[in-house]
């Protein structure tokens, strides 16, 4: 396994919206031998035996990281308003509570992600199929950077809370409500799927001037000697507006 150092506490977004380059870059490493392996899917299911065919992604267009994007909302339960400021709309700092998406079903309450002793993202449990996680190390939803969340797609026991990721489209509505009160709402611009070993770190993980969510779960096809999937769906979508408390 890599060696590698666990990243320093987040920076004030008020100085810089990301963790530091260090941090930044033990990251983008989890992710490609954690989040991509371990994370997101709990190792000893066979879901090809005990679950119903999961739905494939949906291609989308492609949208670089960092990449202000500029397509509204258009699911019906949209932004009340919206909260425009230079780069976009942002909010102050506040952990993330629940997670809802209208269009798939989901609505499932946060858990706190850190690291490891080795060094490697923790993932939500597996024992709670309706759980997402946050990571911790980085900004929260809302905030001006780059806000990462992750989620199984099955468990032993099934489906689990991203079972769906895979087929929402661009203009999607996410909401995230905050220990705060207010809602971050945020839209899709592209929903990709990335295989294990050509997994685009720094598009994913990497520093945005604007407020930006991904959303984070396994993909592809099911490896049964491995037991683990082939590839990662990655949702990437912009801060549109925000609810206040």
């Amino acid at each position: 396994m890599k060696d590698t150092q666990a990243p320093a506490e987040k920076t004030p977004a008020t100085k810089e919206p990301q963790a530091p380059e260090n941090g930044s870059r033990l990251l983008r490493w989890a992710a490609g031998s954690a989040l991509i392996g371990l994370l997101l899917i709990y190792n000893s299911v066979d879901a090809s035996s005990s679950s119903p065919s999961r739905p494939a992604a949906v291609g989308a267009p492609t949208v670089a990281a960092g990449t202000p994007p500029g397509s509204p909302a258009n699911d019906p339960a949209g932004p009340s308003a919206d909260a425009q400021g230079p780069g976009g709309p942002d909010m102050p700092s506040s952990a993330p509570k629940r997670l809802t998406i209208p269009r798939i079903g989901v609505n499932a309450p946060f858990s706190e992600l850190g690291l490891d002793e080795s060094g490697t993202l923790e993932a939500p449990s597996p024992d709670d199929n309706n759980l997402v996680g946050w990571y911790a190390g980085g900004v929260t939803p809302g905030e001006r950077g780059n806000a990462i969340v992750a989620g199984h797609v099955d468990t032993k026991t099934g489906p689990a809370v991203f079972w769906r990721l895979g087929t929402v489209t661009p203009g999607t509505t996410v909401n995230i409500t905050r220990e705060d009160g207010s809602t971050a709402v945020f839209t899709v611009d592209a929903v990709e799927t990335f295989a294990k070993d050509d997994f685009p770190d720094e598009r994913v993980y990497g520093h945005t001037d604007d407020a930006q969510l991904r959303l984070i779960t396994c993909g592809g096809n099911y490896d049964k000697k491995a037991k683990d999937y082939t590839a990662n769906v990655v949702v990437f979508a912009h801060l549109q507006s925000y609810r206040a408390p």
